[in-house]
């Protein structure tokens, strides 16, 4: 199975989150950083072109060979699907119409979810806005991984497997460490993919379906671009606890690869954060990161020192337990 990892357990912390106290350093030393904050009036023309392109490549594949959709799949359309998930993310914090303007987001969220082929926009955002607010808190951030996960999956071999499986993980994992109530939009998240599903699959056909749903799974898995999700809070060196990629996949990513700019400024949009970099160079230049995703798997998988438990961790805030906002 490999070499096994030599964590026992998270690396746990007694301060709080670094990005609040940065934030706020950042913009007493540089105000003009708050003109970058705002929506991308870009977005939704870009998630509506690619949702216009996963559905021409669907059409094409309908007929084709399995092992052409599934080549198909993994190099083209996960790759799209993969941006509309950072999208997703995008819309998530409000930067495709602005905070004036939520509805409007979490439709487009809704449609650019559509060729995923499974429901997350709406999930999605009711957890990520915690795991910005409560960063590495033990019961409400849940992109770190469970126990169990931990436990399990210490080996290269297994570290390999869990790489693979990625998606399944960070899409069921909040539904036992946090579960929270169902709401409204995403019910008709998960009630308007389901009619889709069935759309594509009446009208296409089941190399079409698998095509998007499988290209989303193929590509959150043992893929380059899912590297971002083991980059930017896995803990490469002691002490720090968010990363940043400066590589050319942000080119379709939606620079989610400036991850430390993104937590200091989430409510800039990603095709703004280099300039974050370029304004505060002295806060971004000395600290650790990241060139290549595939290097970020390659290690994750056969460097002893890293694993699940290489995350930085913290008691659960008690305020943040009985809902109450940290601030």
């Amino acid at each position: 199975m490999g070499a096994r990892v030599s964590r026992d357990d998270f690396e746990w912390v007694y301060t709080e989150e670094p990005h609040a106290s940065r934030r706020k350093e950042i913009l007493g030393k540089y105000p003009e950083i708050k003109k970058l904050m705002g929506h991308d009036p870009n977005l939704k023309y870009i998630v509506i072109a690619m949702v216009m392109v996963q559905l021409i490549a669907a059409y094409l594949v309908r007929n084709a060979s399995w092992t052409v959709v599934l080549l198909a799949g993994y190099c083209f359309g996960g790759v799209i699907n993969h941006s509309m998930s950072l999208a997703i993310h995008e819309i998530a914090h409000n930067l495709a119409f602005g905070h004036s303007k939520p509805m409007y987001n979490r439709i487009l969220g809704i449609f650019g979810n559509l060729v995923l082929g499974f429901p997350e926009s709406i999930t999605f955002k009711k957890y990520h806005l915690d795991h910005h607010r409560y960063q590495g808190d033990d019961l409400l951030d849940v992109d770190i991984p469970s126990q169990l996960e931990a436990k399990l999956f210490k080996h290269t071999f297994t570290k390999l497997i869990w790489v693979i499986l990625q998606p399944f993980f960070y899409g069921f994992r909040p539904l036992f460490v946090n579960p929270k109530p169902a709401t409204f939009l995403e019910v008709l998240n998960i009630v308007v993919q389901l009619l889709f599903d069935l759309a594509v699959l009446y009208c296409l056909g089941i190399k079409s379906l698998v095509y998007l749903i499988g290209g989303t799974f193929l590509a959150m898995g043992l893929h380059p671009v899912a590297g971002h999700f083991i980059s930017e809070h896995y803990m490469f060196k002691k002490g720090y606890e968010t990363y940043s990629y400066y590589g050319p996949l942000n080119m379709i990513t939606f620079n989610v690869g400036y991850h430390t700019e993104h937590h200091d400024f989430p409510s800039i949009p990603g095709s703004k954060l280099p300039l974050v970099k370029k304004i505060a160079p002295e806060y971004y230049d000395d600290l650790p990161c990241h060139t290549s995703w595939v290097k970020v798997l390659y290690d994750f998988v056969t460097d002893p020192q890293i694993g699940p438990y290489a995350r930085i961790k913290r008691k659960s805030n008690h305020n943040a337990r009985n809902g109450t906002k940290a601030e």
